[in-house]
């Protein structure tokens, strides 16, 4: 589906606000940073780089697996993290489901890591959950996937239905937890935690159950949860499950949460979780955070003809022939969000095709294959993006309407972890560390 540009009057008439986040300038406090967008207004950041170069201000080992984010408030930085996975000999997600599927033989260690950022010296290792029986989790995620929110005082963390906890950021202590939500991932858990005022919103798309709910972030107590209740078209598990985190937005006045899972996305009241609209867009396994610029919501279904769509987030009930403003399945990705600078679309599929697409109509601008595997989300600064590889490779490039690479630049192991910004520097988590990376 094509349909022309948003008129003037719509963009006009449409009241979209972008930001909420009030975290202080230079802290990156949640997936894909306080625009939730992965934009930063960092300027100065190196361009080139490589382990042992004079750029790596420090690099601090980390062990287990994990494909969290890092997180930074003031001087500190935060991370979840989970042990590697051992599936034990038999354990299987494929073909089959039930309840009581093969776990782990061993219990395993939720934790939360706290680093200072002027140094990398580890501050704080707290235990969060200790899960005697965990699911089966597919070898290429992990139980640590969910990156975490930090505010001023607190960090939200969250592993799926494994808990949801709030830790003093001073201390260390866990506040909180919450426990009682809970689904069959099939894969192992991937959607991010979202605090808006009083709420954090957290989305269980999984075999058996897909629903999304609000935590109050000063207690610990859910707050409302509410089922998809869609159609799915099939009674195949697998095809229902997603991934994605969602984004709070301001439409005509009112706070919508918006969520994409599979097959749809649906617009939730942020007070009272009521749902507002829904478009359907078909996929499964969607991942990416929406983007929102134009007065359109930019919408990453993962797996699906038409998986990417611009829609107007505007109207009551089903809005799927109404409101598409364009659609398109060509070179999109699975996992990796995207990246809206001024009228320009950046993305890069898993195989490594880089596009960029015009905002306004989605149109292709230009496509341009580079060597590697991409799971992690890019992030954009000073008129360069940053995309880091499952190979260990940090690929730059310049954020224009012609495609000129900038850096391929060599890490000390892949990366599924998506980059933070602190200040000047750059914060990436490799499978075997954590770098601060800056020009000396």
């Amino acid at each position: 589906m094509r349909t022309v540009a948003l008129s003037v009057l719509a963009v006009a008439a449409l009241s979209l606000s972008l930001k909420f986040s009030s975290a202080a300038d230079g802290d990156w406090n949640q997936f894909r940073g306080p625009n939730q967008d992965g934009n930063s207004d960092a300027t100065g950041l190196p361009l080139k780089f490589s382990d042992g170069s004079p750029e790596i201000m420090w690099k601090t080992p980390v062990s287990g697996r994990a494909w969290s984010s890092p997180v930074v408030w003031g001087e500190q930085v935060w991370l979840t993290n989970a042990p590697e996975i051992v599936n034990p000999e038999g354990a299987t997600n494929q073909n089959s489901f039930s309840k009581n599927d093969k776990a782990l033989e061993q219990p395993i260690r939720l934790s939360a890591m706290c680093l200072d950022l002027a140094t990398g010296k580890i501050l704080h290792d707290v235990t969060v959950f200790e899960i005697d029986k965990p699911q089966y989790t597919h070898p290429t995620n992990s139980y640590a996937s969910p990156t975490p929110w930090i505010e001023d005082g607190r960090l939200y963390v969250h592993f799926g239905s494994y808990g949801t906890a709030a830790i003093d950021t001073a201390t260390g202590k866990k506040v909180w937890e919450n426990t009682e939500l809970h689904c069959h991932h099939w894969r192992g858990p991937g959607s991010s935690p979202v605090v808006h005022g009083d709420l954090i919103y957290v989305t269980f798309d999984g075999y058996d159950e897909q629903f999304i709910a609000a935590i109050n972030k000063k207690t610990g107590k859910t707050a409302w949860k509410r089922d998809r209740d869609i159609n799915y078209g099939t009674d195949n598990g697998d095809a229902k499950k997603a991934y994605s985190t969602p984004r709070v937005i301001k439409v005509g006045g009112r706070d919508l949460v918006i969520s994409p899972f599979a097959m749809a996305t649906i617009a939730y009241d942020a007070k009272s979780g009521e749902p507002v609209w829904t478009v359907r867009h078909g996929g499964m396994n969607a991942s990416a955070r929406p983007l929102v610029g134009h007065g359109l919501v930019y919408i990453n279904a993962g797996d699906g003809k038409n998986a990417l769509v611009a829609i107007r987030p505007d109207g009551k009930g089903d809005i799927t022939a109404t409101n598409i403003e364009w659609s398109t399945g060509n070179k999109t990705p699975k996992r990796p969000s995207q990246l809206l600078v001024g009228d320009n679309y950046f993305m890069c599929n898993d195989e490594g095709i880089f596009s960029c697409l015009d905002a306004k109509t989605g149109e292709n601008i230009w496509s341009s294959r580079v060597s590697g595997r991409y799971w992690a989300s890019p992030i954009y600064a000073d008129g360069h993006i940053y995309v880091p590889s499952q190979d260990g490779m940090v690929v730059v490039f310049k954020a224009a309407r012609e495609f000129e690479l900038v850096a391929e630049n060599k890490l000390d192991a892949g990366m599924t972890a998506s980059p933070a910004v602190a200040g000047k520097s750059l914060l990436i988590r490799t499978e075997k560390s954590l770098y601060r990376i800056a020009k000396p």
